[in-house]
Protein backbone atom coordinates (compact mmCIF):
# COMPACT_ATOMS: atom_id res chain seq x y z
CA UNK A 1 0.00 0.00 0.00
CA UNK A 2 1.35 3.42 -0.93
CA UNK A 3 0.24 6.00 1.62
CA UNK A 4 0.96 9.70 1.94
CA UNK A 5 4.25 10.97 3.35
CA UNK A 6 2.65 12.22 6.55
CA UNK A 7 1.77 8.62 7.44
CA UNK A 8 4.94 6.98 6.20
CA UNK A 9 6.95 7.25 9.40
CA UNK A 10 4.14 5.92 11.57
CA UNK A 11 3.49 3.09 9.12
CA UNK A 12 7.10 1.92 8.98
CA UNK A 13 7.65 2.14 12.73
CA UNK A 14 4.37 0.39 13.40
CA UNK A 15 5.25 -2.43 11.03
CA UNK A 16 8.67 -2.96 12.57
CA UNK A 17 7.32 -2.92 16.10
CA UNK A 18 4.47 -5.27 15.32
CA UNK A 19 6.68 -7.72 13.45
CA UNK A 20 9.29 -7.89 16.20
CA UNK A 21 6.70 -8.39 18.90
CA UNK A 22 4.72 -11.04 17.06
CA UNK A 23 7.73 -13.11 16.00
CA UNK A 24 7.95 -15.18 19.22
CA UNK A 25 4.34 -16.29 18.80
CA UNK A 26 4.68 -17.20 15.15
CA UNK A 27 5.79 -20.82 15.78
CA UNK A 28 8.42 -20.67 13.05
CA UNK A 29 9.35 -24.31 13.55
CA UNK A 30 5.81 -25.37 12.70
CA UNK A 31 5.15 -22.71 10.09
CA UNK A 32 7.81 -22.75 7.33
CA UNK A 33 6.76 -19.40 5.85
CA UNK A 34 6.50 -17.79 9.26
CA UNK A 35 3.63 -15.69 10.52
CA UNK A 36 6.14 -12.96 11.39
CA UNK A 37 7.38 -12.92 7.80
CA UNK A 38 3.80 -12.65 6.57
CA UNK A 39 3.24 -9.69 8.84
CA UNK A 40 6.40 -7.99 7.63
CA UNK A 41 5.67 -8.54 3.94
CA UNK A 42 2.06 -7.40 3.93
CA UNK A 43 1.50 -3.68 3.42
CA UNK A 44 -1.94 -4.25 4.90
CA UNK A 45 -0.46 -5.25 8.25
CA UNK A 46 2.05 -2.43 8.21
CA UNK A 47 -0.73 0.13 8.36
CA UNK A 48 -2.29 -1.26 11.52
CA UNK A 49 0.14 -1.10 14.45
CA UNK A 50 -2.76 -0.37 16.82
CA UNK A 51 -6.30 0.97 16.92
CA UNK A 52 -6.08 4.62 15.98
CA UNK A 53 -7.98 7.43 14.35
CA UNK A 54 -6.94 10.82 13.04
CA UNK A 55 -9.52 13.21 11.66
CA UNK A 56 -12.90 12.24 10.24
CA UNK A 57 -12.21 9.19 8.09
CA UNK A 58 -14.79 6.46 8.69
CA UNK A 59 -15.14 2.80 7.73
CA UNK A 60 -18.77 2.01 7.00
CA UNK A 61 -18.63 -1.61 5.86
CA UNK A 62 -16.25 -4.57 5.63
CA UNK A 63 -17.29 -7.69 3.72
CA UNK A 64 -15.13 -10.82 3.83
CA UNK A 65 -15.58 -13.61 1.28
CA UNK A 66 -19.01 -12.30 0.25
CA UNK A 67 -20.21 -12.71 3.81
CA UNK A 68 -19.77 -16.49 3.87
CA UNK A 69 -17.41 -18.69 5.87
CA UNK A 70 -13.93 -19.00 4.41
CA UNK A 71 -13.56 -22.72 3.72
CA UNK A 72 -10.07 -24.06 2.98
CA UNK A 73 -9.05 -27.59 2.08
CA UNK A 74 -5.46 -28.70 1.45
CA UNK A 75 -4.82 -26.47 -1.58
CA UNK A 76 -4.55 -22.74 -2.15
CA UNK A 77 -7.74 -20.68 -1.85
CA UNK A 78 -8.27 -17.05 -2.89
CA UNK A 79 -10.88 -14.74 -1.42
CA UNK A 80 -11.66 -11.04 -1.35
CA UNK A 81 -12.32 -8.41 1.28
CA UNK A 82 -14.19 -5.20 0.43
CA UNK A 83 -13.71 -2.15 2.65
CA UNK A 84 -16.08 0.78 2.20
CA UNK A 85 -15.03 4.08 3.75
CA UNK A 86 -15.70 7.79 3.53
CA UNK A 87 -13.91 11.05 4.23
CA UNK A 88 -14.90 14.62 3.29
CA UNK A 89 -11.68 14.90 1.26
CA UNK A 90 -12.24 11.56 -0.46
CA UNK A 91 -10.67 8.13 0.13
CA UNK A 92 -7.07 7.56 -0.90
CA UNK A 93 -6.95 3.83 -0.07
CA UNK A 94 -8.17 1.22 2.37
CA UNK A 95 -7.29 -2.33 3.29
CA UNK A 96 -7.83 -5.30 5.57
CA UNK A 97 -6.43 -8.64 6.66
CA UNK A 98 -7.39 -11.54 8.94
CA UNK A 99 -5.46 -12.49 12.07
CA UNK A 100 -5.80 -15.29 14.60
CA UNK A 101 -5.01 -14.77 18.26
CA UNK A 102 -6.15 -12.68 21.20
CA UNK A 103 -4.60 -9.25 20.67
CA UNK A 104 -2.47 -7.07 18.42
CA UNK A 105 -2.15 -4.40 21.09
CA UNK A 106 0.25 -3.89 23.96
CA UNK A 107 3.78 -5.08 24.60
CA UNK A 108 2.94 -8.78 24.16
CA UNK A 109 0.60 -9.31 21.23
CA UNK A 110 -0.72 -12.85 20.87
CA UNK A 111 -0.92 -13.68 17.15
CA UNK A 112 -0.35 -17.12 15.63
CA UNK A 113 -1.85 -16.69 12.18
CA UNK A 114 -2.23 -14.00 9.52
CA UNK A 115 -4.06 -14.05 6.17
CA UNK A 116 -2.89 -10.99 4.25
CA UNK A 117 -1.73 -9.81 0.85
CA UNK A 118 1.39 -8.06 -0.43
CA UNK A 119 -0.59 -6.32 -3.17
CA UNK A 120 -2.17 -2.86 -3.13
CA UNK A 121 -5.93 -2.62 -2.91
CA UNK A 122 -7.95 -1.54 -5.94
CA UNK A 123 -10.49 1.15 -5.09
CA UNK A 124 -13.74 2.13 -6.76
CA UNK A 125 -14.28 5.78 -5.86
CA UNK A 126 -18.01 5.94 -6.39
CA UNK A 127 -18.42 9.49 -5.02
CA UNK A 128 -16.28 12.48 -4.08
CA UNK A 129 -16.18 11.34 -0.47
CA UNK A 130 -16.57 7.54 -0.51
CA UNK A 131 -14.93 4.49 -2.01
CA UNK A 132 -14.96 0.71 -1.81
CA UNK A 133 -11.56 -0.96 -1.92
CA UNK A 134 -11.00 -4.58 -2.92
CA UNK A 135 -8.28 -6.69 -1.30
CA UNK A 136 -7.55 -10.13 -2.78
CA UNK A 137 -5.85 -12.65 -0.51
CA UNK A 138 -4.58 -16.11 -1.41
CA UNK A 139 -4.41 -18.62 1.43
CA UNK A 140 -1.75 -21.35 1.29
CA UNK A 141 -2.38 -24.10 3.87
CA UNK A 142 1.26 -25.13 3.75
CA UNK A 143 2.25 -21.84 5.38
CA UNK A 144 -0.69 -19.60 6.32
CA UNK A 145 -2.77 -22.36 7.92
CA UNK A 146 0.08 -24.51 9.15
CA UNK A 147 -1.90 -26.23 11.93
CA UNK A 148 -5.50 -27.43 12.18
CA UNK A 149 -5.90 -25.62 15.50
CA UNK A 150 -6.17 -22.40 13.47
CA UNK A 151 -9.71 -23.36 12.43
CA UNK A 152 -12.52 -21.27 13.87
CA UNK A 153 -13.07 -17.58 14.51
CA UNK A 154 -10.54 -15.04 13.18
CA UNK A 155 -10.32 -11.29 13.63
CA UNK A 156 -10.62 -8.82 10.75
CA UNK A 157 -8.34 -5.77 10.90
CA UNK A 158 -9.28 -2.88 8.62
CA UNK A 159 -8.20 0.67 7.91
CA UNK A 160 -8.79 3.56 5.53
CA UNK A 161 -6.81 6.67 4.55
CA UNK A 162 -8.32 9.93 3.33
CA UNK A 163 -6.91 12.21 0.64
CA UNK A 164 -6.09 14.70 3.40
CA UNK A 165 -4.02 12.06 5.27
CA UNK A 166 -6.69 11.48 7.90
CA UNK A 167 -7.06 7.80 8.69
CA UNK A 168 -8.78 5.18 10.83
CA UNK A 169 -7.29 1.86 11.95
CA UNK A 170 -9.19 -0.95 13.69
CA UNK A 171 -7.41 -4.12 14.79
CA UNK A 172 -10.71 -5.98 15.19
CA UNK A 173 -13.39 -4.38 13.06
CA UNK A 174 -15.34 -7.65 13.06
CA UNK A 175 -14.85 -11.43 13.21
CA UNK A 176 -14.96 -14.06 10.48
CA UNK A 177 -15.00 -17.86 10.45
CA UNK A 178 -12.20 -19.80 8.76
CA UNK A 179 -13.13 -23.47 8.50
CA UNK A 180 -11.63 -26.75 7.37
CA UNK A 181 -13.28 -28.20 4.28
CA UNK A 182 -15.47 -31.24 4.85
CA UNK A 183 -16.80 -33.65 2.23
CA UNK A 184 -18.02 -37.18 1.58
CA UNK A 185 -16.29 -40.05 -0.19
CA UNK A 186 -17.74 -43.34 -1.37
CA UNK A 187 -21.34 -42.17 -1.10
CA UNK A 188 -23.81 -44.69 -2.50
CA UNK A 189 -27.52 -45.49 -2.26
CA UNK A 190 -28.11 -49.01 -3.56
CA UNK A 191 -29.37 -51.15 -5.15
CA UNK A 192 -30.41 -49.07 -8.12
CA UNK A 193 -32.86 -49.60 -9.64
CA UNK A 194 -34.81 -51.05 -6.73
CA UNK A 195 -38.31 -52.47 -6.33
CA UNK A 196 -40.81 -50.48 -4.31
CA UNK A 197 -40.92 -51.64 -0.70
CA UNK A 198 -37.42 -53.12 -0.78
CA UNK A 199 -34.51 -51.91 1.34
CA UNK A 200 -32.10 -49.22 0.18
CA UNK A 201 -28.70 -49.15 1.88
CA UNK A 202 -27.00 -45.78 2.06
CA UNK A 203 -23.28 -45.59 2.83
CA UNK A 204 -20.46 -43.06 2.73
CA UNK A 205 -17.59 -41.55 4.69
CA UNK A 206 -17.46 -38.03 6.11
CA UNK A 207 -13.99 -36.53 5.72
CA UNK A 208 -12.38 -33.30 6.90
CA UNK A 209 -9.19 -31.56 5.80
CA UNK A 210 -6.20 -31.56 8.12
CA UNK A 211 -4.08 -28.43 7.71
CA UNK A 212 -1.43 -30.03 9.90
CA UNK A 213 -0.88 -33.01 7.58
CA UNK A 214 -2.40 -31.63 4.34
CA UNK A 215 -4.68 -34.63 3.90
CA UNK A 216 -8.33 -35.51 4.39
CA UNK A 217 -9.21 -37.83 7.25
CA UNK A 218 -12.43 -39.49 8.37
CA UNK A 219 -14.39 -37.21 10.70
CA UNK A 220 -15.90 -39.24 13.52
CA UNK A 221 -18.79 -38.79 15.94
CA UNK A 222 -20.57 -36.25 13.74
CA UNK A 223 -24.36 -36.05 13.17
CA UNK A 224 -25.25 -36.45 9.50
CA UNK A 225 -28.76 -36.15 8.14
CA UNK A 226 -30.09 -38.60 5.59
CA UNK A 227 -32.44 -36.57 3.41
CA UNK A 228 -34.72 -37.39 0.48
CA UNK A 229 -36.14 -35.32 -2.38
CA UNK A 230 -38.87 -37.03 -4.37
CA UNK A 231 -38.60 -36.73 -8.15
CA UNK A 232 -40.28 -33.48 -9.18
CA UNK A 233 -40.08 -31.96 -5.68
CA UNK A 234 -38.15 -28.78 -4.94
CA UNK A 235 -36.78 -29.46 -1.46
CA UNK A 236 -35.32 -32.18 0.73
CA UNK A 237 -36.88 -33.65 3.85
CA UNK A 238 -34.89 -35.24 6.65
CA UNK A 239 -35.57 -38.96 7.08
CA UNK A 240 -33.16 -39.70 9.93
CA UNK A 241 -29.91 -38.62 11.55
CA UNK A 242 -26.89 -40.94 11.51
CA UNK A 243 -23.70 -40.52 13.56
CA UNK A 244 -20.39 -41.16 11.84
CA UNK A 245 -18.08 -43.84 13.27
CA UNK A 246 -14.62 -43.04 14.62
CA UNK A 247 -13.33 -43.33 11.04
CA UNK A 248 -16.11 -41.16 9.60
CA UNK A 249 -18.02 -44.10 8.10
CA UNK A 250 -21.81 -43.96 7.79
CA UNK A 251 -24.30 -46.70 6.99
CA UNK A 252 -28.07 -46.79 7.26
CA UNK A 253 -31.10 -48.34 5.55
CA UNK A 254 -34.48 -47.03 4.35
CA UNK A 255 -37.47 -48.45 2.50
CA UNK A 256 -37.81 -47.63 -1.19
CA UNK A 257 -41.03 -45.73 -1.83
CA UNK A 258 -40.55 -43.46 -4.85
CA UNK A 259 -38.05 -42.23 -7.41
CA UNK A 260 -35.84 -39.50 -6.03
CA UNK A 261 -32.50 -38.29 -4.75
CA UNK A 262 -30.98 -39.38 -1.47
CA UNK A 263 -28.56 -37.04 0.23
CA UNK A 264 -26.20 -37.12 3.17
CA UNK A 265 -26.17 -33.59 4.62
CA UNK A 266 -23.58 -32.48 7.16
CA UNK A 267 -24.47 -29.09 8.66
CA UNK A 268 -20.90 -28.29 9.70
CA UNK A 269 -19.79 -26.73 12.98
CA UNK A 270 -17.57 -23.92 14.25
CA UNK A 271 -14.45 -25.52 12.73
CA UNK A 272 -15.75 -27.44 9.71
CA UNK A 273 -17.73 -26.64 6.57
CA UNK A 274 -21.09 -27.89 5.37
CA UNK A 275 -20.93 -30.99 3.14
CA UNK A 276 -23.39 -32.84 0.91
CA UNK A 277 -23.40 -35.98 -1.23
CA UNK A 278 -26.14 -37.12 -3.62
CA UNK A 279 -27.39 -40.26 -5.37
CA UNK A 280 -30.54 -40.68 -7.46
CA UNK A 281 -32.42 -43.96 -7.09
CA UNK A 282 -34.95 -45.30 -9.59
CA UNK A 283 -37.79 -47.16 -7.82
CA UNK A 284 -39.81 -49.58 -9.91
Amino acid sequence: MRIRASLATATVSGAVALTSLVAPAAHAADNPAGTAAKLAAAPSVAAVPADDVQGDTKITKVTVNAGTDLVVGVGKKSFTIYVTANDPSGIYTAGAFLWHGTTLDGDNPDVDGVLATDQDATCDKWSATAATCKITITVDPTSDLYDSSLNGRWNVAAWAVGNDSDYIQKNTYKNHWVKRAAGFSGFDASPEPVSKGRTITVTGTLNRASWTYLKYYGYGSQPVQLQFKKAGASSYSTVKTVTSSSSGYLKTTVTASADGTWRFHYAGNSTSSVADAYDYVDVR
